[in-house]
């Protein structure tokens, strides 16, 4: 038999190629995940499929503890778990919510309730969430103008027309603002500024799971679609793989299942959808190394093409 061509060194190769491979670092002893594993538990939710971890390349992410089968659920996160219209509604903010005319949008009552628990600090019952939040997000709408200035043509204006967006969002919300002040010591203009509403809105946008829509009397008509959900937020995006998202309504927990195979020691994905880098950068702030999904946009008589 010619030498390097029998099965002991296939499987030596295999596993030579294997080593190499970027792996990522155990995160779950840092003093963050572990306080939110407590306050997970508290909320009748255990894991042991997925561990946090630094990944090269990705940063933090969830790495596989054990192998995972094609089919297999990866998570499953309790109602109880997830932040929603709902959780603010039976806040301290709900009487507030309740009684604002014109009712506010479900959007806002996330951004508000993330701003005012953030101000809390350690009061905060959702501390151990927000303590594993991003302190800044890299999204266009984040960067300075003349970093956007930078951008190709038709990014820069979606990028331009997004931050129009933020900063009405913002104007148009400072009276709701406003009525919150007996809640606080301090001024509320000084809480609930345009960079603190930057980072909710951000939160929202790029970390919400979808939800069946729901319509309650109190909020506006756009739609009630987003939900929080800690721990499960810190899987990436890669446009290669395939899940299964959904809340499920006979568990009342949002799950995932996977339809790919992962090995031990693995980062795990989700596919955030069929998106360009365009549209991951402007909405998530990162783009994806052979997008397969990658389009090149032209101009022509006045028209962004995707080419």
């Amino acid at each position: 038999m010619q030498k390097g061509k029998g099965r002991t060194s296939r499987i030596r190769r295999r596993k030579l190629c294997r080593s190499s491979e970027p792996r990522g670092v155990n995160e779950s002893h840092k003093s963050e995940f572990i306080e939110l594993r407590k306050w997970l538990k508290a909320r009748k939710f255990q894991d042991s499929n997925l561990a946090p971890a630094c990944f090269p390349g990705t940063g933090r992410g969830l790495m596989s503890q054990t192998s995972l089968q094609e089919g297999q659920m990866i998570i499953s996160l309790p109602e109880s778990c997830l932040l929603t219209t709902d959780t603010v509604i039976r806040s301290y903010l709900g009487a507030y919510i309740t009684k604002w005319k014109p009712p506010p949008s479900p959007l806002l009552a996330l951004c508000t309730f993330l701003v005012s628990e953030k101000h809390a600090g350690d009061r905060s019952l959702w501390k151990p969430y927000l303590e594993i939040l991003p302190k800044a997000y890299t999204c266009p709408v984040c960067l300075e103008p003349e970093v956007v200035n930078l951008l190709p043509k038709s990014l820069k204006a979606k990028a331009e027309e997004q931050r129009a967006h933020v900063q009405e969002f913002f104007a148009s919300s400072r009276d709701f603002f406003s009525s919150l002040q007996p809640l606080f010591v301090e001024a509320v203009d000084s809480i609930f500024s345009y960079s603190a509403l930057l980072w909710a809105w951000c939160t929202v946008n790029t970390r919400a799971v979808y939800l069946r829509p729901r319509q309650r009397e109190c909020l506006s008509a756009e739609p009630d679609t987003c939900a929080l959900a800690p721990y499960l937020d810190l899987l990436n995006h890669s446009p290669r793989v395939q899940v299964k998202a959904a809340f499920n309504e006979e568990t009342h927990s949002y799950e995932i299942r996977t339809t790919s195979r992962w090995r031990k020691h693995e980062e795990v994905f989700i596919c955030y959808g069929p998106h360009d880098n365009q549209r991951l950068f402007l909405e998530y702030g990162f783009v994806s190394v052979h997008n397969p999904h990658a389009c090149v946009y032209v101009s022509r008589g006045g028209n962004q093409l995707c080419s």
